[in-house]
Formats: C-alpha cells, sequence, structure tokens
C-alpha cells in the first residue's frame, strides 16, 4: 500500500524519485520523504502528508546525489509523523519499506538489549538497526542483507542505500512487490511498473522470496537461498502509464466517465460480437461443466463484485456458489473439494488477504482462476489461470472501472459457464450477449445524469446517515454503494437486503435518514416496491434508482428519483455501478473531502 522508489543514476536524482512518488500517490499514504548520497555521504528529507509537502523542503533544502531511494508511508506501525516517515536511516545505511515485519517486537528487544536506541515507532527501523548490527561485525552491505534478511517474518518490499558506496542499491521482495527497472547506465527500484515508466521501458518483476543488488551496470538477483538466479525481462509501453486527470477535477472523475471505453474493450477482449457468443481468449486448465463448486474471494469492492457473481454463476451456470471475504477465508480454512475452482478477485492483483487464500486454495488441490487489472501481478502469476479486466490504471483510491470491468468479466466467465454446463441455450446466450453490448452506451447515458446527481448529493451531504437498499443482484450493489459514500464522504452508510428492512434496519429510519433504493424493473421489483412503502410510512426520505416504467409503477413521492436507461436486468449491476459512484462522488466534492485520497484508505492493501 506504501509506495518506494529507488534510482542509481548519473546525476542528481532526489528530483526524479518525487516524481516517481507521485505516480503511487494512488495508493495511499500520510507521509513521504528522500535519502539520497552523495560523495558517499548519507542525507535525507522527510515530511508529514502529501508530496507537495516534501517538495517544500527539497526546495529549501536540496539533496544532491546521483544515487537514491524515496517513499508515501502509509502509517501501520507509530503515528503518521515525520518522525515515522521513512526513508529510516543509521549512519551506515536508509531504508524504504513497504509491508510490516511481524517480528519486529523480539527483534528491537534484542537489538536494545545490545544497546541500540532507537527513534521512531515503527518496525521498519528495526530492519535498519538489525542490517547495520551485521555491519557492525565486520560484514559488508550485501552480505548485512543476506544475513538480516532470513530473521525477518512478515510481508515485506525493501529498498537499501549504504553510506559510502554510491554505486549500490539493494531491493528485497517478500509478500509485496517490487519491480527493477533497466535504461542506459542507470538503474532503477519501484512498487510497480507505474513508477518506473517515465525512466525505462525494461523491467523486471522480483518473485517472492528474491533480492537483488542492484548497480549502474544492472542488476544480480538472488533467490530466498541466496542462489544467483535469472528473471524475466518484460518490455512495458511508458506511454500507457501516463495517467492525467484531463478535464476532470479528479481522477474518480476521470475514471467515472472512463467506464464506458473501458467497459467496452473489456467486451471486446470477452465476447464474440459476430456470432453473439462468450469467447474466452485463453482456454482455461478446466471444465465448467465438471466443477462442483465455486468458491470465490475478495476484499471491499472486490467482494462485492464477487457478490453479484454468485447470483449470475448459480442463475445462469447452476454451479454452487461459496463466497468469503479474503481475510475470513484465509483463516478458516474451509473445506476444498479438488472437483471445486477458487475464483480470486483483485484490483491490484497484490491484495494480501486475497493472495493468501488463492495459496490456501492452491494447497487445496483446487483450480484457481484470478479476476485482476494487472496481469503482471503476484497474484496473476500464481493462478492457474487469469482474466485481465482490462480496465488500465486506476489512481482513484476509491475503485470505480475496475469494479465495472470485474463484473463485466464475471458475467461473461458466468455466461461462458452456463454454455458449458448446458444450462443456458445458444439463444438465451446470444440474448444475454446483446444486452452486453449493450452496457457501454447504456453507461454513457447514465454519466449524463450527472447534473441531476450532482444537485441530489447536495442533499445528501446533509445526512448524518444513510441507508442503501436492492433485492437480487441490486443488494450487493448497495452494499457498494454504502462502501463507496461512507470511504470518500465519511458518511456513516450501511447497506441492506431490502427484505431485511423489517428485522431490525427498519428501526433507524426517519426523516432525517435518506433510503437509497437500486430497483431496475425486474422479476422482483414489485416486493422491493413494498420495502420503500415500509420506509415512506415512517418518513423516510427514498432515493430511487431504477427505469422509468419502475419509477410510474412504484407510485411514490421521493426525494428525488434517478430514471436509468430502461436495460435487461441481468446486466443492471454494471450499468447502476455509475449513478452509485456519482452519488458518492459528489456528496464527497460538496463537502470538501479529498476524493482521490480519503484519510486512512489505500489503494494497493499488501499487508493484513
Amino acid at each position: 500500500m506504501c509506495g518506494i522508489v529507488g534510482i542509481v543514476g548519473h546525476e542528481a536524482v532526489a528530483g526524479q524519485v518525487v516524481e516517481a512518488l507521485r505516480r503511487l500517490e494512488y495508493r495511499g499514504y500520510d507521509s513521504a520523504g528522500v535519502a539520497t548520497l552523495a560523495h558517499g555521504r548519507l542525507d535525507r528529507r522527510r515530511a508529514e502528508g502529501k508530496l507537495s509537502n516534501l517538495e517544500l523542503r527539497l526546495r529549501d533544502e536540496p539533496l544532491p546525489g546521483a544515487i537514491g531511494i524515496g517513499h508515501t508511508r502509509w502509517a501501520t506501525h507509530g503515528r503518521p509523523n515525520e518522525t515515522n516517515a521513512h526513508p529510516h536511516a543509521t549512519a551506515r545505511l536508509a531504508v524504504v519499506h513497504n509491508g510490516i515485519i511481524e517480528n519486529f517486537r523480539e527483534l528491537k528487544a534484542e537489538l536494545q538489549a545490545s544497546g541500540v536506541r532507537f527513534e521512531s515507532e515503527t518496525d521498519t527501523e528495526v530492519v535498519a538497526q538489525l542490517v547495520s548490527a551485521e555491519m557492525d561485525k565486520g560484514l559488508g552491505p550485501v552480505e548485512a542483507v543476506a544475513a538480516a534478511l532470513p530473521r525477518l517474518r512478515g510481508a515485506f518490499a525493501l529498498g537499501f542505500i549504504f553510506t559510502g558506496y554510491d554505486d549500490l542499491l539493494i531491493g528485497a521482495r517478500h509478500g509485496a512487490p517490487l519491480a527493477i527497472g533497466f535504461g542506459e547506465g542507470e538503474t532503477y527500484l519501484g512498487s510497480d511498473a507505474l513508477a518506473l515508466a517515465p525512466f525505462t521501458e525494461e523491467i523486471t518483476y522480483l518473485e517472492e522470496g528474491d533480492w537483488a543488488v542492484l548497480t549502474r551496470e544492472g542488476a544480480a538477483i538472488r533467490d530466498i537461498d541466496g542462489n544467483p538466479v535469472s528473471r524475466q525481462r518484460q518490455r512495458i509501453v511508458a506511454q500507457a502509464y501516463r495517467v492525467e486527470k484531463g478535464n476532470h477535477r479528479h481522477f474518480m472523475a476521470k475514471e467515472i466517465h472512463e467506464q464506458p471505453e473501458v467497459v467496452g474493450r473489456t467486451l471486446a477482449h470477452y465476447v464474440d460480437l459476430a456470432n453473439g457468443r462468450v469467447a474466452l481468449p485463453e482456454a482455461l486448465p478446466f471444465d465448467f461443466k465438471d466443477l462442483s463448486r465455486l468458491s470465490i474471494t475478495a476484499c471491499g469492492t472486490a467482494y462485492y463484485a464477487g457478490l453479484v457473481a454468485k447470483y449470475w454463476f448459480e442463475s445462469l451456470a447452476r454451479l454452487p456458489v461459496e463466497i468469503d471475504v479474503a481475510s475470513e477465508a484465509r483463516y478458516r480454512e474451509p473445506p476444498l473439494d479438488t472437483a471445486g475452482l477458487t475464483l480470486v478477485i483483485s484490483q491490484s492483483g497484490e491484495t494480501a488477504d486475497t493472495l493468501a487464500s488463492l495459496r490456501y486454495a492452491k494447497s487445496q488441490g483446487q483450480h484457481t482462476l484470478a479476476v485482476v487489472n494487472v496481469p503482471t501481478s503476484t497474484i496473476a502469476r500464481e493462478a492457474s489461470a487469469v482474466v485481465p479486466t482490462l480496465a488500465g490504471p486506476e489512481i482513484g483510491v476509491a475503485s470505480t472501472k475496475a469494479f465495472s470491468c470485474q463484473l463485466t468479466v464475471l458475467l461473461c466467465l458466468a455466461i461462458a459457464a452456463g454454455r458449458a454446463r448446458g444450462t443456458l441455450s445458444a439463444e438465451r446466450e446470444r440474448e444475454l450477449v446483446d444486452a452486453l453490448i449493450t452496457v457501454p452506451g447504456l453507461m454513457a447515458d447514465a454519466t449524463k445524469l450527472e447534473g441531476e446527481i450532482e444537485l441530489l448529493a447536495r442533499e445528501v451531504s446533509k445526512a448524518r446517515d444513510v441507508l442503501y437498499l436492492g433485492r437480487g443482484t441490486s443488494y450487493p450493489m448497495a452494499l457498494e454503494g454504502a462502501l463507496k459514500l461512507k470511504e470518500i464522504s465519511y458518511i456513516h452508510a450501511e447497506g441492506y437486503a431490502a427484505g431485511e428492512l423489517k428485522h431490525g434496519p427498519i428501526a433507524l429510519i426517519d426523516e432525517s435518514v435518506p433510503v437509497i433504493v437500486i430497483a431496475p424493473h425486474d422479476a422482483i421489483f414489485e416486493k422491493t416496491v413494498s420495502n420503500m412503502q415500509e420506509v415512506a410510512a415512517r418518513g423516510g426520505r427514498i432515493i430511487l434508482i431504477g427505469d422509468a416504467k419502475g419509477a410510474a409503477a412504484a407510485g411514490l413521492d421521493t426525494m428525488a428519483t434517478v430514471t436509468m436507461p430502461d436495460l435487461d436486468p441481468v446486466v443492471s449491476p454494471i450499468v447502476y455501478a455509475v449513478p452509485i459512484q456519482l452519488i458518492a462522488y459528489h456528496t464527497a466534492v460538496f463537502m470538501g473531502k479529498d476524493v482521490d485520497q480519503p484519510r486512512n484508505l489505500a489503494k494497493s492493501v499488501t499487508v493484513e
């Protein structure tokens, strides 16, 4: 979730490091820092808050040096202040770190017993002190890191520079992503390709347990046992990673409006438009007709995409589905049949709990399938098969276009499963494909409602509590709508299955609580209307998101109605994602919140 950058270059690198860190802001952070070496002397600048604060420090106190490391920190141990900001340093080295060192307390106690004094509250300083202690015994930097790494437990990525070594940068990866970039007489280290794209078109992803010694001439990689290994170099197109806001005020707004394009791109990858059928781009190493059960695991918004998919797989393919939040699944250790499939969903492909669930499923002999937005990610590399979402880089912390592309891929998979299992006729498949083909245009139509949604959001912004209701696939969308609102506006919001209203949540309803009802005119629409009537009878202010036919049939006075285009109810979650996102976005903007980087949140959650 934090960001790491390292450069071994020819000229002063501090500015380049900050530029690369800015490309990692989407991960979320609360402090930042840079350390460089000039004439063998180590120096650093750190600042609490945004990168702009660090840039002000660097303007007043420039850092020379052609080798450096930088970091954006999201606090896990210790308060988000300058003292706890990275890089952490000793007289011998500086280090940046993503992840958590699980055994830092025992290591810290050991080091303190030997006389080491600590300055910060972080687990990261333990790494700096541990490697320094090894160097105090007479080891060189490479040997000291080799001695220290086996003693660290947890998920981490590390970057080191050393006093007196102007041509040495060491990186290590265990459970958190790290990549190496190669230039002309320069070498780079970064948390992902997005950070390195301006500098290089050739990268290598370190594999689990790898660590690497970087110099201006290149990189020597070793595996977890210290053996020299060769890892594949990959070419990236730098332009593909240059992400700007364009004419939009925030990345989130830009990404909401990109959804018709990226969903269309994803559909083109998975649908044979000419023949009206789903055509998966690659053969899967299993057959849906042979599966006994599908287990889905994910976190946050990706979990809600999986919950929608549960409805699709069970109704279209008659395939039993069990779905778990990944942080529960990894420790619940459910019994998994070797005839089953575990499907994991992650935007980044690096989500720690989801990755652990994937590894558990593999250990039980299950087939595994990954739905990810980063096809070179750890989850993608470790799954039996991967179906990418093709959303492109998503910078806003609150997922938008990645979510809609996840839904698109999952529906295509459910249709393919239904065909393979003989539960979908060719005619019904063509109807579903025809409905899918209309989705990008319908999403574009939905974005045209932004003006009225912006006005509606001003009213929502006055509320302390908001309820979302839905039935069928609209129930997970209610959960997602509530999550979007609370994560960027900080308004307390909850999503419920509409039929559960009278089993407790109805006690919360009064004239101060907006109730957002997601209700396409589907087979269970009338049941949802009954729930809306229960809300109206208790003075609740209803905001209806539905089509014109449903709005007319409901016959209720509402606080507002967002009239959506007519569509096949099967694809409604993908299209209805747009107004849900826009309500949250404009509410947060009106309240003056940091929409792209909401407090306490990170884009890529690479620790528990």
